[in-house]
């Protein structure tokens, strides 16, 4: 990986946002089949990735792939309308660079969300699952091959990557609007292909509460440059060996759709809330 090569894509992809991201203080990322989030924000306006310099375009069915900026309340925010994944064969710093490019011009607090199965057995098709700790099973980190930069250090800490205090502020604001919600490790994967029941059993040995194909990477890098982070995940599925059901990514979008409306609220709440 060529580091100035990298630095220099991002900051591209900053200078084209610029204007968007102005004055915005929380970043949101919406996972599979949560794009519709935007649909409820005041004064939405987007930039679709094909218009942004250097941003990889997404091509799974579920995530838009735009950048929407607007308000929530008093909250400026500025929303990744999906992602890219390793698992579309794109590299690695190109999975993260909307992210960074989001960081460099200056969004402090990020709110990453995803589509999971649910490993733990309390855990069912349409519950909250707040993100208190990952494993990054991906087989790669954002980091290889970049010294100290305006990426960051070379090697961050990653104790407390998901922020105590926001995770809490999460779970209250949750109480509050009387949303359900729980908290648990995420661990992601490379995919694209689902977990076999085996890999579910390991997974759950390793101490993993929900498990998918995103997240990790976006963590680790927006940590390396200093951002507070909160993560949730919507739980579509019962994880592989739970049940017979044959999983699927349409069934996978229909769950997350129907539970919209919980994570659209909690969020709402979440940006409204006092710091």
């Amino acid at each position: 990986m060529d580091e100035s090569a990298v630095i220099r894509d991002v900051e591209g992809t900053a200078r084209a946002l610029a204007g968007l991201a102005q004055g915005a203080t929380l970043g949101i990322v919406l996972g599979s089949g949560l794009s519709r989030f935007v649909d409820t924000i005041d004064e939405p306006r987007g930039l679709p990735f094909a218009r942004v310099p250097n941003m990889p375009i997404a091509r799974v069915h579920g995530h838009e792939g735009a950048f929407v900026r607007g308000r929530l309340g008093a909250t400026e925010v500025l929303i990744m309308q999906g992602r890219v994944h390793l698992y579309e064969g794109h590299p690695v710093d190109a999975t993260v660079r909307g992210v960074r490019a989001m960081r460099l011009l200056g969004v402090e607090t990020f709110v990453l969300t995803n589509a999971a199965g649910g490993i733990r057995d309390d855990l069912e098709p349409g519950d909250l699952l707040a993100i208190e700790d990952h494993l990054n099973l991906t087989g790669i980190d954002p980091g290889v091959g970049l010294g100290d930069s305006v990426l960051g250090p070379r090697f961050p800490d990653l104790t407390g990557i998901w922020d105590p205090g926001l995770r809490r502020k999460l779970l209250e604001v949750a109480a509050a609007a009387e949303l359900r919600i729980t908290a648990g490790v995420y661990a992601g994967r490379l995919g694209p292909s689902y977990e076999t029941p085996a890999e579910v059993r390991m997974l759950r040995t390793f101490g993993a509460d929900a498990v998918g194909m995103s997240t990790v990477l976006e963590a680790i890098a927006l940590r390396r440059m200093g951002a507070k982070l909160v993560g949730i995940s919507c739980i579509t599925n019962r994880a592989a060996g739970r049940e017979g059901a044959v999983l699927d990514h349409a069934d996978v979008q229909d769950r997350a759709a129907e539970a919209g409306d919980r994570l659209h609220r909690l969020l709402r709440a979440f940006a409204e809330a006092p710091a």
